[in-house]
């Protein structure tokens, strides 16, 4: 099943919906033609591909301010990283985690993550063990550090009446993950099923865009157990429990630019094919300030997750920097759950599959992923999954589309629940 590039005849619906649009556009869009999009599709596709690069960067900065296994030093928080310049207590704590990792990383031992930081840095051409390098790596590290400050200052600054689905259009795409869209996830497909837009037994073909890799949990380190993508077990577990899947019949597919996402899914899946289950471990921030009926309704979720495709089994210790606000627990997922999940290198902006109406996907879920790209980049997502989806079939984001939008793909159904000071939404868009 490989993907092939968006024709120009297929991304049609995504230039009307453009050309519908208030928002200006590009002088580049507007100079395409059927002889020049060929050529502009597979370039644009590089391009995108390229930004997995400074989404790394700050998968290594995120794991530099909030790692626990190479350090001693306080992790830096996004209101202290942006206080950089004002606090030298925050410059001090910068400049030892920065030389605390490079030293893990000119030996990182049995430390996964170090040993992946390592091999990140080495390919741009530092050598950690290297003295005279390694001066040049830390003045590296704290560029991307001082970068994801400015970041964090522009996004806080962000002009009135900035679209924020679409607000890391400019910036490196990230693979981080963690379990709050896994939840809404679940409770929107309850909101599907109470209005009847979903049926028992009625889903059997999933496509999860950008599953994400738990590497550094922003809310505190989580180097503590190894890489993981949690997704798409998550996704499973919600649909056997709310009886929407047999898990004798169900398809998932992962659909994702980033090698490590993609090899770590191969992986868990050729050690699934050897009869080794995958070990999900759980962990939740329980000081995180969201509202009392959100948080007892996610522990809830939690308290379940995983028992309809596992069976519970020991969860790594939790460092005591983190053991007063946070619970975990482990799951052992079966191998044939695994064995059902199958990774795909496709750029949802850029291409697709060519599957038969009859073989299309039920539902295809992509959560904190569409926020990356812009106004015409979403346009000719939402086409491409429309080309993927069966009739009558749902795409699920909380990341909200334009409403000028192609017309194979309809806004279905809303949900939001209120978290903290403000609500979370999922939206499903459906093919006619």
């Amino acid at each position: 099943m490989p993907p092939v590039f968006t024709s120009y005849t297929e991304a049609q619906p995504a230039f009307h919906a453009l050309q519908a649009s208030p928002a200006p556009q590009s002088p580049a869009l507007g100079d395409l033609t059927v002889a020049a999009w060929p050529n502009w599709v597979q370039k644009h596709d590089h391009e995108i591909r390229l930004r997995l690069t400074r989404g790394e960067e700050d998968t290594l900065t995120d794991f530099l301010r909030f790692g626990l296994s190479f350090t001693k030093q306080p992790p830096i928080s996004n209101r202290e990283l942006i206080d950089y310049d004002g606090n030298p207590a925050i410059r001090s704590t910068a400049e030892e985690r920065i030389d605390d990792l490079v030293s893990a990383m000119a030996s990182p031992g049995s430390n996964e993550r170090v040993a992946q930081s390592r091999a990140f840095v080495e390919a741009k051409g530092f050598a950690p063990q290297s003295s005279k390098s390694a001066d040049k790596l830390k003045a590296y590290l704290l560029a991307n550090l001082l970068r994801m400050r400015d970041e964090f200052l522009q996004y806080i600054h962000q002009p009135q009446g900035a679209n924020p689905f679409e607000i890391f259009k400019d910036r490196g795409i990230s693979l981080d993950t963690n379990l709050y869209p896994d939840f809404l996830i679940d409770v929107h497909l309850r909101h599907m099923i109470d209005t009847g837009l979903v049926k028992p037994g009625s889903i059997k073909r999933v496509a999860i865009v950008g599953p994400g890799l738990d590497f550094s949990n922003k809310e505190g380190g989580s180097d503590y157990y190894p890489p993981q993508t949690n997704q798409p077990f998550a996704v499973i577990d919600s649909l056997l429990r709310l009886g929407l899947s047999d898990s004798k019949s169900l398809e998932v597919y992962t659909l994702d630019i980033s090698p490590n996402v993609n090899s770590h899914i191969q992986e868990a899946r050729a050690k699934a094919h050897a009869g080794i289950p995958y070990v999900l471990q759980l962990p939740w921030n329980t000081a995180a300030p969201v509202t009392e009926e959100y948080r007892g309704r996610f522990e809830s979720y939690w308290q379940s997750l995983g028992d309809k495709i596992g069976e519970s089994t020991a969860p790594f210790a939790v460092p005591a920097a983190l053991a007063d606000r946070t619970k975990i627990k482990a799951v052992k997922i079966r191998p044939e759950i695994v064995s059902r999940i199958r990774a795909l290198d496709l750029d949802v902006v850029c291409e697709h599959l060519k599957l038969p109406e009859d073989q299309g996907f039920d539902l295809v879920i992509g959560t904190n992923v569409f926020l990356y790209y812009g106004l015409f980049d979403q346009l000719l997502i939402r086409s491409n999954v429309s080309l993927m989806l069966k009739p009558g079939g749902y795409l699920l984001s909380n990341d909200k589309f334009p409403d000028t939008v192609p017309e194979l793909l309809k806004n279905s159904l809303i949900t939001s629940q209120t978290v903290g000071q403000s609500p979370e939404y999922m939206f499903s868009y459906q093919r006619q």
